[in-house]
């Protein structure tokens, strides 16, 4: 197979045209010309920028070291440039020239590589520039670039006529190389890795060599004034007076441009297409997140270091842990400090004598001691103590990344695309191991892979991927693992941070490279990736469509780095990029749930790129094309942008460092966003851009609370004061007390019944869920999809709690009567299956048999004449309500509109408003409360029921959908007992007020009908 590039990628051009801008005016000069003067001798002065030789008249000076570039542009020229590439680039201007670095920050995935590659050709084209040294942070990016030179060649010769051109990957033992980059005049592209040139004692480029005909390599490289292209600088510097950058600097480079994602230090940016534009360009694959959490799995003393701090002289660390609320056991981020008692911390008991230890805040040396009787731990970021069984989870994993691969590739096979899986793992050996012999052998991962394919491949869904396949051979085909590779042949773990490692990874990346696009192809039945730390930055496979991290991603900048080897758009088996998130979605397989995800990888786009969601920046607008007084388009310009800027926080739709108010929000949705005249010709691109860093209004119109006035008859009398309410309010209003008879024997013999009933307890699980992560100026927003299912875990490992003791402090029943309950039950093996739900389970069951106990023998009595609710609270106390659940402009209630909490609310008071026979109602307020054993209780309405002007009856009504108990929740209908006793208690006197249970004002009236003497015609238009 063989890759095209597409020449014409207008963001692609842009990026170039970019780069090359920066030199216009610069005088144009081709390698055609021959140079046959000689330079003077070399001086010091020769060697500084702005130093012309009298008599070179040509682009190119030739010195005795050889061929170099040579730049012809003043500083101011160069600055100018810059301005206007910034301002056609919407980009935040330069103050001043202060360095020879620019910058072009490209989202991964979108060919930054091929751009700058590229870039070479047009600069060489349009004044003449021939020396370009490519520095890399790593030898994966040294193999990457190298192989995109090998397979872009010809589509270069292509585009520029045939230009000869050479390429080396810089090697200290072949220095000749060097000396022919300085003399050649043809374009010339030395890679070469950071390691190689940031350590002047250690590198050979520094030093004398017969090589190079007795001069040092480096002062070759200085005499060609190179133009030096940074691949991910922010790896490369070590800062801005890091040795990267240092070495840098001592090429003497004509200018140094440089190009990645994540950039720490901006510098001078000439081109920007950050995780957003790209996004919504659909330029890179969609993201979705398929997220594995664990749930029910509270049995044992879990512990997560997530971070640890030193600030002001005080140590801490932020731990996961197990801890009580009232809602159950939740896991939650805790501080915690040497010493402290963990019991304490998380109110279980589950956590007796486990003590914080030791915290360790030294830079990659981080750990907190855990103590613990019998032992101690010390766990280092990430890693957890007392968690379920890793290995079971990462089965789960592994089983749902072969899932997706085989129902991607179902959809895309037929397409001619292949589908790749990636898998980072924590550990070489975990994947392969070698025995005394030195043989490979299976690690868990490899063996897990093989049984969870096998079983894959038997499953009807698939049948049609695995027709004529022999399983026995496939499974192990499949899969491969991708590892720094030692001098033996062995694996290993590594990090590039000795000459040695940096050759044990550079025989892996060989192997990787050079297969790029055997990969792709479907005669290569490799389709499982297993990488170490190899696969960062460097190695990116276009067909890459699932991404499993079987190692913790929970470190800063991982997210973006492990999405990033998936980003690219895929490719067809003719070396063709197909586009569309129909086909290009990339599913991360992780251990946190998806909106943590989103969450963490929008904080992560914000430290890496500096992109601030929601935030109106001050030169936001200088892009926007106008008509000058000639008819020409030119920019806003920045000048402008700042007063469009000052308006807005003018009017309070951002604050002062630019965030986005919810009144810019409302203005932009409503199409009331008032702008100074002067801008009234930009206004519609003007408030597109307000609109894609401003989201979605988050608090849309119909949620916004607002007072509920009292209603007024036509004398603007309120309502509530009149005969009629005061009459009905007379009959409610006093607040009783209650007492209450209890039944032991009837309790234990309900737990018993009720913990029968109780749901079944189960085994700890892992829970998917799978959502669509998008990427937008306002921020990364999560959206859940199909695709959830539940797995059980097994634990065998759990130590028993002390079940009655746990009981006793939840229920202050006796450990009697507790075993009482829990025996007649019969559902003691529960508690051995998952200890900590079943306590959960059973103190509750208890506790609502306890409530319900109080309720059966419950007897009110009335305070006193003194004691009742005052008519003047409807006054006093404001009601306020959602206009999404309101009634409005109502003629009946002593209220404008009626506030409702559920559908059956608001058809019984729509109902009340239609119906003569009710002549006045109240939706009874919050602070109208009956007492009662399980918290007070608030009834619903108070309603006046007339008939023919002449008879009345008042009722207090609860609505409710269902007049079934069943249908009622157990606390919810002891409530409604209580409310009838109270209520009992208060029915004292000619025509009381009567407490009912209705379903609709029907019901209520045919109920009234059975108490009013006989009369015809009763209850007007029902």
């Amino acid at each position: 197979m063989k890759l095209h590039f597409e020449p014409n990628l207008d963001y692609q051009l842009q990026a170039i045209e970019a780069v090359c801008d920066l030199f216009r005016g610069q005088e144009v000069c081709r390698t055609e010309f021959t140079v046959t003067m000689k330079a003077p001798p070399a001086t010091a002065d020769d060697m500084s920028p702005g130093t012309v030789p009298q008599q070179m008249t040509l682009g190119v000076a030739e010195s005795d070291l050889g061929v170099g570039n040579r730049l012809t542009l003043l500083d101011d020229e160069l600055h100018q440039n810059l301005a206007d590439i910034q301002l056609r680039g919407g980009l935040p201007p330069s103050g001043m020239l202060v360095s020879g670095d620019f910058t072009v920050e490209m989202e991964t995935g979108t060919g930054k590589t091929y751009v700058y590659l590229r870039s070479i050709f047009e600069l060489n084209k349009r004044y003449g520039f021939s020396k370009f040294v490519i520095v890399v942070p790593s030898v994966a990016i040294k193999e990457g670039v190298y192989k995109t030179l090998q397979i872009t060649e010809e589509h270069f010769k292509g585009l520029y006529a045939g230009v000869p051109f050479d390429y080396f990957l810089y090697d200290s033992s072949k220095l000749g190389q060097v000396r022919n980059f300085a003399t050649s005049s043809n374009i010339q592209i030395m890679v070469v890795t950071v390691g190689a040139i940031n350590k002047k004692d250690v590198n050979n480029l520094y030093k004398d060599s017969e090589k190079t005909g007795g001069e040092k390599p480096i002062d070759l490289i200085k005499a060609t004034r190179p133009v030096v292209i940074v691949d991910e600088p922010q790896s490369v510097d070590g800062g801005l007076t890091g040795a990267g950058k240092t070495a840098l600097d001592a090429m003497n480079p004509l200018c140094t441009l440089r190009y990645s994602a994540t950039h720490v230090d901006k510098h001078h940016m000439v081109f920007r297409l950050d995780a957003v534009d790209a996004y919504e360009r659909k330029l890179v694959k969609q993201i979705e997140v398929a997220s594995a959490t664990v749930e029910d799995a509270h049995n044992k003393p879990f512990v997560r270091l997530v971070s640890v701090a030193s600030r002001r002289g005080t140590i801490s660390a932020r731990v996961e842990l197990d801890v009580a609320t009232a809602g159950g056991v939740k896991r939650q981020e805790l501080t915690v400090s040497d010493g402290d008692d963990l019991e304490q911390v998380t109110k279980r008991p589950i956590y007796a004598d486990f003590r914080v230890g030791e915290i360790n805040t030294a830079k990659d040396e981080e750990f907190l001691e855990l103590r613990f009787p019998g032992g101690e731990a010390f766990l280092k970021l990430g890693q957890a103590h007392g968690d379920v069984d890793a290995l079971a989870v990462q089965r789960e994993m592994i089983r749902r990344t072969i899932k997706e691969h085989l129902d991607k590739e179902k959809r895309l096979r037929p397409l001619g695309i292949k589908v790749l899986s990636l898998f980072f793992i924590d550990a070489v050996d975990k994947y392969r191991q070698y025995d005394a012999d030195g043989n490979p052998v299976k690690g868990d991962y490899a063996r897990i892979f093989e049984e969870e394919y096998r079983r894959a491949a038997k499953l009807p869904a698939y049948q049609s991927l695995f027709g004529e396949i022999d399983l026995a051979s496939a499974a192990e085909e499949v899969h491969n693992g991708y590892f720094s590779i030692d001098k033996k042949g062995g694996w290993t773990d590594t990090s590039e941070n000795t000459a040695g490692n940096r050759e044990n990874a550079e025989r892996a990346y060989n192997l990787i490279m050079k297969e790029k696009e055997k990969l792709l192809a479907f005669e290569t039945p490799l389709k499982f990736i297993f990488s170490h730390s190899a696969l960062k930055e460097g190695w990116d496979n276009p067909n890459v469509f699932q991404i499993c991290t079987l190692r913790d991603i929970q470190t800063e900048r991982e997210r973006r780095q492990t999405i990033g080897r998936g980003l690219r758009l895929c490719v067809n088996q003719h070396g063709e990029r197909v586009r569309g998130f129909e086909v290009n979605t990339l599913t991360v397989i992780a251990t946190e749930n998806y909106e943590q995800f989103a969450e963490n990888l929008q904080k992560e786009i914000e430290a890496d790129t500096g992109i601030r969601f929601g935030i109106v920046e001050q030169h936001q607008f200088a892009a926007i094309a106008v008509t000058g007084a000639g008819g020409q388009t030119v920019p806003l310009g920045v000048d402008r942008s700042k007063a469009l800027w000052e308006h807005l926080k003018a009017a309070g739709h951002i604050d002062a460092k630019g965030k986005v108010q919810d009144s810019l929000k409302t203005a932009l949705k409503d199409g009331t966003l008032a702008l100074p005249t002067e801008f009234d010709a930009q206004r519609s691109q003007i408030a597109e851009v307000l609109r894609k860093v401003s989201g979605r209004l988050e608090i849309k119109n119909a949620d916004e609370r607002q007072q509920v006035p009292l209603r007024k008859d036509k004398e603007g009398k309120a309502i509530y004061l009149s005969d009629e309410f005061k009459a009905l309010w007379d009959r409610i209003k006093h607040q009783t007390t209650y007492r209450v008879h209890f039944d032991n024997a009837k309790l234990v013999a309900d737990c018993i019944a009720a913990l029968q009933k109780a749901p079944p307890i189960a085994k700890a699980r892992l829970q998917w869920r799978k959502a669509d992560i998008a990427i937008g100026k306002a921020g990364v927003e999560a959206t859940e999809k199909a695709g959830a299912a539940t797995v059980v875990l097994d634990e065998s490992d759990i130590e028993l709690p002390d079940l009655l003791t746990d009981l006793q402090d939840r229920t202050q029943l006796t450990r009697r009567t507790i075993t009482s309950i829990l025996t007649g039950s019969g559902r003691l093996d529960d508690f051995k299956r998952n200890p900590q739900q079943f306590i959960e389970l059973a103190a509750e069951t208890i506790n609502r048999c306890k409530r319900l106990a109080l309720v059966d023998g419950i007897k009110y009595q009335k305070l006193g004449d003194d004691h009742f609710y005052a008519q003047e609270l409807f006054d006093q106390e404001e009601l306020t309500g959602y206009l999404k659940n309101m009634l409005m402009d109502t003629e009946k209630s002593i209220y404008e509109h009626v506030v409702y909490d559920s559908t059956t609310e608001r058809d019984f008071a729509d109902a009340m408003e239609k119906n003569e026979a009710i002549k006045l109602y109240a939706k009874l307020p919050g602070w109208f409360k009956v007492p009662t054993p399980l918290g007070s209780y608030n009834p619903d309405w108070a309603v006046l029921v007339e008939q023919d002007g002449t008879q009345r009856l008042y009722f207090v009504v609860e609505t409710k959908s269902s007049l079934f108990t069943d249908d009622l929740r157990d606390k919810e209908n002891a409530k409604i007992e209580c409310g009838k006793a109270h209520f009992h208690a208060l029915a004292v006197g000619e025509n009381p007020a009567r407490y009912v249970i209705e379903r609709s004002v029907v019901d209520l009236l045919a109920e009234a009908a059975t108490i009013f003497k006989p009369c015809e015609n009763f209850g007007g238009d029902r």
